[in-house]
């Protein structure tokens, strides 16, 4: 269910992704990718580690948290959502897709992760790279190969806390687009670690 606005009704059938939204999700999936490369090319030992303050997130915790997450939307959450009803009438995806891509990256609210996608304990950040790559290989295969990607919609935490309950559902493409938003939302906090004047130089 999404708050007043405009509405558009939902088809229901093999619904087809457009070609504006299949740009807009691999141009959006490249970005995020080059974020998270670009702020962590070149971490030393000692910089991947910092932390600023003993409950805030590391570098490597933080993208460890983003890989785990990854992995959810990429498994349980889009196996589940074939299974999902078709989107209610009034879930106008435009606007949900654009709040999902604009809201979910800030960081004016923050939030405590659940324990099933906190930072593990043994963190090495090379191997959780790698898996970041191929990460973003399979949400792009998703993306492109997937069908009906907007014929079944579910009840989604992370968009009923982002929107503070003005929004609810997710279809499969919006879920993809969070994924890529989540991580931009912790490149940005990996940038806050960064700017902190006790990390180190190298």
């Amino acid at each position: 269910m999404t708050a007043t606005g405009p509405v558009e009704t939902a088809s229901t059938g093999d619904q087809k992704l457009s070609h504006q939204e299949l740009e807009q999700g691999r141009l959006f999936l490249q970005q995020t990718l080059n974020a998270i490369i670009g702020v962590t090319k070149g971490l030393s030992d000692a910089q991947w580690t910092f932390k600023s303050a003993p409950d805030r997130w590391s570098i490597a915790e933080n993208l460890d948290h983003i890989v785990i997450v990854q992995e959810r939307v990429l498994g349980p959450v889009l196996d589940q959502l074939v299974n999902a009803p078709a989107p209610p009438a009034n879930h106008d995806c435009k606007i949900v897709d654009a709040f999902v891509m604009n809201h979910f990256s800030t960081r004016l609210n923050k939030f405590t992760a659940p324990e099933f996608v906190r930072p593990a304990d043994q963190i090495v950040p090379a191997e959780l790279l790698q898996r970041l790559q191929w990460n973003y290989a399979r949400l792009m295969d998703r993306l492109e190969s997937t069908p009906g990607l907007r014929q079944h919609a579910g009840e989604a935490a992370p968009l009923k806390a982002v929107s503070n309950g003005a929004y609810q559902m997710m279809d499969g493409y919006q879920w993809i687009l969070a994924a890529a938003a989540h991580t931009e939302r912790h490149a940005k906090q990996m940038l806050e670690v960064i700017a902190d004047a006790n990390f180190p130089e190298r």
